[in-house]
């Protein structure tokens, strides 16, 4: 790994000034590409994110381990009335989760995320992303503009490359749950809900198009504009809707909850096939990072999920006074992260190693005592050395901290997200870029 980065370098090293003009044709293609959120544009550096073959074939056995661990917790949840009171979600969305199970799979999606060192391979968990997985069509479009420079096409005349596809296997591994589903049909209609406020992400046309390119029927629906009649969930166009591809998130939904109640009650009488079940809310909710290490956890766990357990998931507990006091959290702030137990794209998240006060630290752990959020060990991400000559023709080689992202479709990984930072937390409030991934080896 460190030979094909160091190759790369060397190469921008000595073609300077012509990466500096390829690397300008990069952020033009980003700029007038599909990947924006909330309408700006993704940004990234000039350095592709590289694993090697045995990194990508480790990845792959971290996913499939968690995978089972996670399968086993919900099917707990489901049939454990004491091991659910250990989540302590309210009684409408218990009674959401324990809807029968009508198709084969308990999480459809998930983007696993870790922290990996890449030196001797040891990782810990970060969060547990389910339906509203994203970013796919960062990877896809940042992958497409790095082909543009320069330095890429020197570096693939030495080195064999490959990137991961995630929309078509998408398709492909829904469609696959979706004939276990006890009401299948033939040429299923699709919908892909969520709560758009009249912003569409480009991502989301893209899986409808790689659905429509399969041969299926298939529209991107505002959640609270459905309805339903006669047994039927109908879009606003008026079709039925078969199978949905929810990327509404359980907590938005909740919020939301007498706003949705066509999409709720479809689901309820199975009037539908939700890909992903409410059940995924089980292991979303990062409050699962607390139950994982509990007593409870460990009487339906393997020895080797036990330790696995151990091994990969950082310590975490309700953020409570006795916690404080036990682990002189306000005294040690470098060593935790605060965070809500259910939230994403790093909201309400404070790490006391990110430049915060002592004072600040002290009054934002304070304020959220016993207010639903998290105490959990800092892990300190690996770093690695990119450039950042897209936006600064003057720039220097710069160590970024990484997270890894394992995108888990049927139980199966089926690629990789690349994020880094500045700093070392690794969040859309504070520095994050992405990258574009690829696995190499040479030829």
């Amino acid at each position: 790994m460190q030979k094909a980065e160091e190759f790369y370098k060397k190469l921008v090293d000595d073609n300077f000034e012509e990466s500096l003009q390829s690397a300008k044709k990069q952020q033009e293609y980003i700029k007038t590409s599909t990947a924006r959120y909330h309408g700006y544009f993704v940004h990234t550096l000039y350095m592709p994110k590289m694993f090697t073959e045995e990194m990508a074939a480790y990845f792959k056995k971290a996913a499939d381990s968690m995978y089972k661990i996670l399968e086993k917790v919900i099917h707990e949840y489901q049939t454990n009335a004491e091991y659910r009171k250990l989540f302590g979600f309210d009684e409408k969305l218990e009674r959401l989760i324990l809807r029968p199970n009508h198709y084969e799979c308990a999480l459809p999606i998930a983007r696993i995320d870790i922290f990996f060192n890449e030196d001797d391979f040891s990782f810990k968990f970060c969060e547990f992303n389910a339906d509203g997985s994203s970013a796919m069509n960062e990877d896809k479009e940042l992958n497409q503009a790095i082909r543009l420079t320069s330095t890429f096409d020197k570096f693939t005349e030495k080195y064999n490359v490959r990137t991961y596809e995630l929309f078509n296997s998408w398709v492909k591994a829904f469609m696959d749950i979706y004939r276990t589903y006890d009401r299948a049909v033939e040429n299923p209609h699709i919908a892909i809900v969520d709560f758009f406020g009249g912003d569409i992400s480009r991502e989301f046309t893209a899986f409808q198009k790689a659905f429509e390119d399969s041969g299926l029927t298939c529209e991107i629906c505002e959640i609270t504009d459905l309805s339903y009649e006669n047994g039927k969930l109908l879009s606003p166009s008026g079709k039925q809707i078969n199978a949905i591809y929810r990327r509404a998130v359980t907590c938005d939904i909740m919020r939301n909850y007498d706003k949705v109640q066509p999409f709720i009650k479809a689901a309820e009488n199975n009037d539908v096939c939700l890909i992903g079940d409410f059940k995924t809310q089980v292991i979303h909710n990062k409050i699962v990072f607390k139950v994982l290490h509990d007593d409870m956890t460990s009487t339906f766990l393997t020895d080797e999920e036990k330790q696995y357990v151990k091994d990969h998931i950082p310590y975490t507990a309700s953020l409570t006074q006795e916690e404080i006091d036990k682990h002189d959290v306000l005294n040690t702030k470098d060593k935790w992260v605060i965070k809500p137990e259910d939230s994403y794209a790093s909201k309400g998240v404070y790490a006391g190693v990110e430049g915060m006060s002592d004072h600040a630290w002290k009054e934002e752990v304070l304020s959220n005592v016993d207010n639903h959020y998290l105490l959990q060990e800092y892990c300190t991400p690996y770093a690695t050395w990119n450039i950042d000559i897209t936006h600064d023709e003057n720039a220097k080689y710069k160590k970024y901290s990484n997270i890894t992202g394992m995108y888990v479709y049927n139980g199966k990984l089926a690629g990789l997200y690349s994020r880094i930072a500045k700093n070392s937390i690794i969040s859309t409030q504070y520095s994050e870029m992405s990258l574009p991934t690829i696995v190499v080896s040479e030829k």
